[in-house]
């Protein structure tokens, strides 16, 4: 990230722990919450690198969440497949098996919906 160059290349460059994201009403994310702002926990040292935000988006990707400034991508989305979805965070940090993840539930809700429409 920006504000960690400098700093040695590990250790504490990691972003660790729940952030905030504010979720784009009408993406696929949006449906998968039903919530505007959502908080969710990460493990990572890698970002988005945001000079490719605008060819990526021209090309089709849909940045579906950001962090709360808006300089940080949390997650993105091509509406032209019917399930692709990506994120920076872990959902399976807050999945149990009596209570699964919203991304999860829709991501298995949309296997089983195309279920047989390839053969």
């Amino acid at each position: 990230m920006p504000d960690q160059q400098g700093n040695l290349p590990k250790g504490g460059t990691m972003r660790l722990g729940s952030y905030p994201c504010a979720v784009v009403p009408g993406t696929r994310l949006h449906a998968c919450y039903g919530k505007d702002r959502i908080a969710e926990r990460h493990r990572h040292r890698y970002e988005f690198n945001n000079a490719y935000r605008a060819p990526l988006q021209a090309a089709g990707l849909t940045l579906s969440g950001l962090s709360p400034d808006g300089r940080l991508v949390e997650a993105v989305e091509l509406t032209v497949r019917p399930f692709y979805l990506g994120v920076q965070f872990h959902p399976e940090f807050k999945s149990r098996p009596n209570r699964a993840h919203p991304l999860f539930r829709a991501f298995i809700a949309a296997a089983l919906a195309g279920q047989g429409k390839n053969a």
